[in-house]
């Protein structure tokens, strides 16, 4: 029974210009040396400044293995369709991208699940370095849950999580949020409070 494993890795903490911080390179490289005895067949990652560095620095564990961006990854709005009222603050994050954005996310996020959640092919392991909502969208996805119920799923900076896909059964989330790699000083950043949208 063919299995994939798809690890997923919110990038680390970026400046406003989007490079990373300090911070966010020690983020990544605690990242790379917990993954470093997973041999992945391939890096992607979302074209966005604080993806790319967050992948190439784990990358630098992982020789050999190609490292390249992917426009399905990027930081865009998923479907939030299936409840019939969204709290306030999740509300006014929608109300926040234009129809436009709602539906080009839509698509994207449609595409991401096609192209990654999937158990053909050979055995083996893949890692995407993402973002917070489209990592939710994946959580959400493996659950079965309705579109809107990202929403909520949230990710500390680099954090881990993981995904099993087998043929004839259903996705198994592995682990969700691991950040037992980075530093107490590292850990949290990028968690919003309780009641807090989720950031991007």
């Amino acid at each position: 029974m063919p299995s994939r494993f798809l690890y997923l890795v919110r990038h680390g903490e970026a400046d406003d210009d989007g490079a990373l911080t300090e911070a966010g390179q020690q983020q990544a490289s605690a990242a790379g040396e917990r993954l470093r005895n997973i041999r992945f067949s391939a890096i992607r990652h979302s074209p966005m400044q604080r993806a790319e560095e967050t992948a190439e620095l784990i990358g630098g564990y992982q020789p050999g293995v190609p490292v390249g961006a992917s426009g399905l990854l990027g930081d865009y709005l998923p479907p939030v369709s299936g409840h019939p009222e969204l709290p306030p603050a999740y509300a006014r994050l929608v109300d926040s991208y234009s129809p436009d954005e709602r539906i080009e996310g839509a698509e994207l996020a449609a595409a991401a699940i096609r192209r990654y959640a999937r158990a053909d092919g050979p055995d083996g392991s893949e890692l995407l370095v993402t973002h917070n909502f489209l990592t939710g969208w994946f959580v959400r996805h493996a659950l079965d849950a309705p579109d809107w119920r990202w929403l909520g799923l949230n990710q500390c900076h680099c954090a881990i999580t993981v995904i099993l896909y087998r043929t004839g059964r259903p996705a198994s989330l592995v682990s969700f949020n691991d950040v037992s790699h980075l530093a107490p000083g590292l850990r949290w950043t990028g968690f919003p409070a309780a009641l807090m949208p989720p950031l991007r």
